[in-house]
């Protein structure tokens, strides 16, 4: 069985954990989507690319949570949400997936 990209867990993470925490109206839930996908993309950058690679990538998991915030104000929550999730999941593909497909 193939495995899923970590750029698909990644952004599924971002997006998943919005839409967790909107449609539930419970913040605290919708973070542990966030939390539980960071983690298994962080885990999955580690095997594929290294600790160096997971620790940018990991932060750039977090950046793009924060960033989201700020950026919904101009265009909304969920242009933002899939904005921030497409950054990072293209960043995932170029650093780790790229070179497992």
């Amino acid at each position: 069985m193939a495995r899923v990209p970590s750029a698909v867990v990644a952004a599924t993470g971002l997006v998943g954990g919005y839409g967790v925490a909107r449609w539930t109206k419970k913040r605290q839930l919708g973070g542990a989507v966030l939390a539980v996908a960071g983690a298994a993309a962080a885990q999955r950058w580690r095997q594929q690319a290294g600790g160096k690679a997971a620790g940018a990538l990991t932060a750039a998991y977090v950046a793009a949570f924060a960033g989201a915030h700020p950026l919904a104000k101009k265009v909304g929550a969920w242009p933002a949400v899939f904005g921030v999730a497409g950054a990072v999941a293209l960043a995932s593909w170029a650093v780790a997936d790229r070179r497992h497909s």
